[in-house]
């Protein structure tokens, strides 16, 4: 097999770039172990949070014994069941959790999957614990959330953390230690059937997926702005962005000034936004209604969600004082979803005064959060309605519940830049977010990126007193006649067309 971390399409890189590459590789090595030639076991079972909403089944790697994360998989008498693929209809959604987003990629791509009559097999590499795979991606996450939270801090963001995601990240050398390291991963897929089409959801699983042999890759880009940190040669690649396009085909800065060789054509292909089938389907009437509310003068509904770093709690903070006054006076309601960080919930309560005496909590209870959310899209809201859920599936997939009645969702430019409801923008994590403000504003269903607390109280005030909300929602119904928010379909439809050419 080619050694991709030698060359990347074409592009040979210098002996120093492949010694630093074995390098890396080494040292993970030597600190988590190198476990090519475990024989994991792998199990399936009904995912207990998204299984029936979305059809989705786990793909358990290792010995489940041993993990009592696992333990729904065991028959009563303790034996293991044997996995029954669908070597048809089945399909493989390789994750990880890093932050939210690429969760919220993979559910919209199983959404769209279990939508279109297939199986979605729900592979996290950061959930095999015993194996080299998960400990080498939870170290890089640990380092990935820490800098997030770091990048609080003005002079670390400028000299740190955004030239590493913006230029650091862009260049071929990172994509090349990002592959040595991908084989380390690699033995998580060996007891998965090969001839089963695979969608990574962040480039780790489907490098690791092309290590393993997997026989049909497709690596779903998240971001808009060029970088060979996404690149896995050897499996087609989907972004939803036009204005990514030949930044990616042409390798576009990733060799400083050098021009360098480009991607072949079948490599690299527009889709659209992976966006959830149920939000693509009710698109037109939730606009319809968010019109509707604001022409009624009904309160305007702000969905505030945190992502997994929890790195801008000082922004919320600002944004629901300013609130207060309107949510009292019924001029406006707001969503608070925390995710999985109940402390952060707990640090707002406590800081702003009076929140707490006009907040409902709903709380680790996802039955009560999805009726709730189901109400109130035809219903009245008033007040501030908190959101925590202990589980991961339940934390990242509230969002997306209670979005269709949102009228205005409040996000950093980073994975829901590309959802359908009218967004509001607050200051990025990592300079290569601001690509999402910018596409968003571009296709005109999101403001421009709100760089501080002045400038995102404006927005606010916009929206309240113009018919800002309206014009977006149009917009959002044009974008949708051309396809716009249909990237989840069409990455399915590449990736079973792969099977079945």
């Amino acid at each position: 097999m080619k050694d991709r971390s030698k060359e990347i399409f074409g592009n040979v890189l210098p002996d120093s770039v492949y010694k630093k590459a074995l390098k890396s590789k080494k040292k993970y090595a030597a600190k988590y172990g190198d476990d090519s030639n475990a024989d994991y076991p792998v199990h399936l079972e009904k995912n207990p949070y998204i299984g029936d909403s979305l059809g989705v089944q786990n793909v358990l790697v290792g010995d489940l014994k041993q993990n009592a994360h696992f333990d729904t998989a065991l028959h009563p008498d303790g034996t293991l069941p044997d996995p029954v693929w669908d070597t048809e209809k089945g399909i493989i959604v390789g994750n990880i959790r890093m932050g939210f987003g690429h969760y919220r990629i993979s559910m919209a791509i199983a959404s769209a999957a279990h939508h279109m009559g297939y199986v979605p097999y729900w592979m996290d590499l950061n959930s095999y614990f015993e194996t080299t795979c998960t400990k080498v991606i939870g170290a890089q996450n640990d380092l990935y959330s820490m800098g997030s939270r770091l990048s609080k801090n003005p002079i670390f963001n400028k000299l740190v953390w955004e030239p590493m995601n913006y230029e650091g990240f862009r260049a071929l050398s990172y994509n090349s230690s990002d592959q040595k390291n991908a084989e380390l991963m690699a033995p998580v897929y060996k007891n998965v059937p090969h001839d089963i089409p695979v969608v990574g959801t962040h480039v780790w699983p489907a490098q690791a997926a092309i290590h393993a042999g997997m026989e049909h890759v497709v690596n779903a880009i998240p971001d808009n702005w060029p970088m060979a940190l996404h690149f896995s040669e050897g499996s087609v690649h989907t972004i939803q962005c036009r204005n990514a396009y030949m930044g990616y085909r042409i390798c576009n800065g990733m060799n400083k000034k050098a021009v360098c060789k480009p991607m072949p054509k079948d490599a690299l292909i527009y889709t659209g936004h992976y966006i959830d089938h149920e939000l693509v389907a009710n698109l037109e009437e939730d606009c319809r209604k968010r019109i509707e509310r604001r022409r009624n003068g009904k309160p305007m509904r702000f969905l505030l969600t945190i992502g997994g770093a929890g790195a801008q709690k000082e922004i919320f903070a600002a944004i629901i004082e300013y609130l207060l006054p309107f949510i009292k006076s019924e001029k406006a309601a707001l969503y608070v979803n925390v995710g999985d960080y109940k402390n952060v919930w707990d640090e707002l309560t406590a800081e702003i005064p009076g929140m707490k005496d006009v907040s409902t909590e709903h709380f680790d209870d996802f039955k009560a959060c999805t009726a709730f959310a189901e109400s109130a899209i035809d219903g009245e809201v008033t007040g501030i309605h908190g959101f925590w859920h202990k589980n991961i599936f339940e934390a990242v997939y509230a969002t997306n519940l209670l979005m269709r009645s949102a009228d205005v969702l409040v996000t950093k430019p980073s994975e829901l830049a590309f959802y359908p409801v009218p967004k509001l923008f607050i200051k990025r994590v990592g300079k290569h977010e601001m690509w999402g403000a910018i596409h968003s504003a571009e296709v005109g269903d999101g403001s421009l990126e709100c760089r501080d607390i002045p400038h995102t109280l404006q927005m606010i005030d916009m929206f309240m007193e113009t018919d800002l909300l309206d014009e977006m929602c149009e917009n959002i119904k044009e974008n949708n006649s051309v396809g716009l928010y249909s990237g989840a379909y069409r990455v399915v439809e590449i990736a079973m067309g792969l099977k079945n050419k």
